[in-house]
């Protein structure tokens, strides 16, 4: 019995993770379609996810309320999943140069906006 409780801690993040993945993936691709277009969903998808995945660390540097497990849920297995970097890389690559440049300027600039919003916003509810 208790080597059955030691695997099922080992498989509980790998579950969690899954769980979270999938629910980012499903909602990464309904935002898609909501857009105007496609590089507009990768972009969209990204901010939104740095700003999430930037509550998240910094709420654990500051309050560290939230439970290790929907940390893994949350960041690991949803935020993973609901930003794209492949993507981003594949529409940045169709992309003229100059096109190309400004898309790869806004997904890291709006990235990094995205993660220091979401410190402001945990600062500001601790």
């Amino acid at each position: 019995m208790a080597g059955e409780s030691h695997s099922l801690a080992r498989v509980e993040p790998l579950v969690l993770i899954a769980v979270g993945g999938f629910a980012g993936a499903i909602l990464r691709y309904a935002f898609a379609m909501g857009m105007p277009s496609a590089i507009h969903g990768t972009l969209a998808a990204n901010a939104l996810g740095s700003f999430g995945l930037g509550v998240l660390l910094y709420e654990r540097h500051l309050a560290n309320a939230i439970a290790p497990e929907t940390r893994l849920l949350a960041g690991t297995g949803f935020l993973s999943s609901f930003t794209t970097y492949s993507t981003f890389a594949v529409e940045t690559a169709a992309l003229s140069p100059t096109l190309a440049a400004g898309n790869v300027l806004a997904n890291y600039g709006l990235g990094i906006a995205g993660v220091l919003a979401g410190r402001a916003v945990t600062r500001g509810l601790v």
